[in-house]
């Protein structure tokens, strides 16, 4: 029997040979070469013939791979490996908790009752805790306001009414036993729906999921129970967190009811500013704190990243989500604020750090900027509202110095890291169809950017989030050099910017526009910052009367 010899040179050739014989007989049975190639123009590409031949068949076994990956399961609650930290280089969490001192406030109960709707929490929590009213009482007063008006507002997704009500009679045994848990004891309350609830729905404002139920509670909520808290009504999201139409309708503006709330937590704002709870909890983003409360005139604390926990709360991009306050002022924020922060052992990304909040705090000790081209830019009566606004600041003992924000950068790019986890979050409501069931299919819509999301590469997500890690670090180079930034809330990137750094934001009504519909100011401060922030608008509102207005067909 022969022998047929190679040498090294020809066995190579030959082991080549073999391989591109393979790749080139290979053919998947879903996709050609041929959309290979149309692909990548999708993304910016422009790969050879032989590039494409020999990848052909690795992107084959790619798409196998997402197939078996597909037949797994995933919990709602299980966050990638990959957890956004948005420290910069060196920074230290505060962690030196000092008492906070709440100033006592005596209050006569009203002739008519319905004004309880606009007290503020602690206005509230002394007629409570001195018994001249009870929980159940406000409670019920609250919830027939829903009845009343939310046929017009479309703020209300579910009235939680067994729950509350047994938890005021509970909250009520309790005080009159002498065991006061504080100023939210027997406060009734929303949250938008994106919490869970157990025992009831949660729906995500999204027709898809108008019939989940999921079989838990949120820990901001546990928070607030524990607090004695009232939860009253789940409060509408606009579909998946995305502008203020839900499967129910558009939620409205009590100031203009035709004009939507704004989004996505657009139904904290119009319940909370028309006096349907005492005060809400919304998540942000990319804005949907800080739009709604300026659209409905409240104040809205977009807390920093990882400083409320988000177990239970649907994930829209787990590395820019927030939850915070909606509240009729800063100082009923900085309240819910001081019993929903914190570490909960459920949400990784949450961190403890001290929130030392002092009303009287001596402004004229603060280093503060403001962002003086964005203010310059608007001439508009929103933009004479800013300024007015920014000379009671002035009048108050601020300083401000002209500041900008860090503009070289891939601002353009920035969106597809909330799309892409958005997409990773929904990737079995797209891939399922049952994304077309949702309300709005504009360019716009949640939907269209739920498909589009499988079209950003992995390889622009990442180099993405090494830009971002640079914005960090220019913002923290930024507030070394002061406590407190002022911002118009529109116009500019420092919505955008802030939030993907993290940073905290108190937005707070300063007027009116033509059409005498609520307009807002915003203060930015550095990580774990709130104390002042809040601060500042309460010494704001304290000079003005803009917290205490109302809607007129709602009081």
């Amino acid at each position: 029997m022969s022998s047929i010899k190679f040498s090294g040179h020809s066995f190579f050739f030959l082991s080549l040979s073999c391989f591109l014989i393979a790749c080139n007989s290979y053919k998947h049975p879903n996709f050609s070469k041929k959309d290979v190639k149309k692909a990548q123009k999708v993304i910016g590409l422009d790969f050879s013939k032989n590039d494409i031949d020999i990848m052909y068949q690795y992107l084959g076994r790619n798409t196998s791979g997402y197939d078996s990956l597909r037949n797994y399961q995933l919990d709602n609650e299980v966050f990638p490996a990959l957890l956004f930290d948005p420290h910069p280089n060196g920074f230290v969490i505060p962690k030196e908790q000092k008492e906070i001192v709440w100033e006592t406030e005596e209050i006569a109960l009203p002739n008519d009752k319905e004004d309880l709707a606009f007290y503020s929490i602690k206005q509230l929590a002394f007629l409570i805790k001195n018994q001249k009213i009870t929980s159940e009482a406000l409670t019920r007063l609250y919830l027939n306001r829903i009845k009343k008006y939310d046929s017009t507002l479309l703020a209300v997704t579910t009235t939680t009414t067994e729950r509350a009500i047994a938890q005021a009679k509970k909250a009520d045994l309790e005080i009159r036993a002498g065991n006061y848990k504080g100023l939210l004891h027997g406060i009734p309350y929303g949250v938008k729906d994106l919490m869970a609830v157990d025992g009831y729905k949660t729906t995500w404002g999204a027709a898809p999921y108008k019939d989940q139920q999921l079989n838990y509670t949120a820990s901001v909520i546990e928070k607030l129970d524990q607090a004695g808290a009232i939860l009253i009504a789940k409060l509408t999201s606009g579909a998946l967190a995305r502008g203020d139409v839900w499967y129910g309708g558009k939620t409205k503006n009590p100031w203009d009811i035709t004009q939507g709330a704004s989004g996505s937590s657009a139904g904290p704002g119009s319940a909370t500013a028309a006096g349907l709870v005492a005060f809400s909890l919304g998540t942000e983003t990319l804005g949907s704190i800080v739009s709604p409360s300026n659209r409905c005139g409240l104040t809205g604390l977009r807390p920093t990243y990882g400083r409320v926990t988000r177990h239970g709360v649907m994930s829209l991009s787990w590395s820019m989500d927030k939850v915070g306050p909606m509240c009729r002022s800063a100082e009923d924020c900085a309240i819910v604020f001081s019993t929903i922060q914190g570490t909960d052992g459920k949400d990784r990304t949450v961190r403890d750090a001290a929130f030392n909040y002092q009303s009287n705090l001596d402004l004229k000790t603060l280093r503060v900027g403001y962002l003086r081209e964005d203010f310059e830019r608007d001439t508009s009566i929103i933009g004479k509202n800013n300024q007015a606004a920014l000379a009671t600041l002035k009048s108050m003992g601020l300083t401000p110095e002209e500041v900008s924000l860090p503009k070289d950068l891939p601002y353009n790019v920035f969106d597809v890291i909330l799309r892409a986890e958005a997409g990773a979050f929904f990737d079995e409501l797209v891939r399922s169809k049952g994304v077309d069931q949702m309300v709005e299919q504009t360019y716009r819509s949640r939907a269209n950017s739920l498909r589009q999301a499988r079209f950003i590469p992995a390889v622009e997500y990442l180099q993405a989030n090494r830009h971002r890690k640079v914005l960090i670090e220019k913002m923290h180079d930024i507030f070394k050099n002061y406590d407190v930034i002022i911002s118009p809330t529109f116009g500019g990137r420092q919505l955008l910017i802030t939030n993907l750094t993290g940073h905290p934001a108190v937005s707070i009504p300063n007027g009116f526009d033509k059409k005498g519909r609520p307009t807002s100011i915003t203060l930015l401060s550095n990580l774990y910052d709130e104390a002042i922030l809040l601060a500042i608008a309460k010494q704001f509102q304290e000079r003005t009367d803009f917290d205490e207005k109302h809607p007129p067909k709602f009081k």
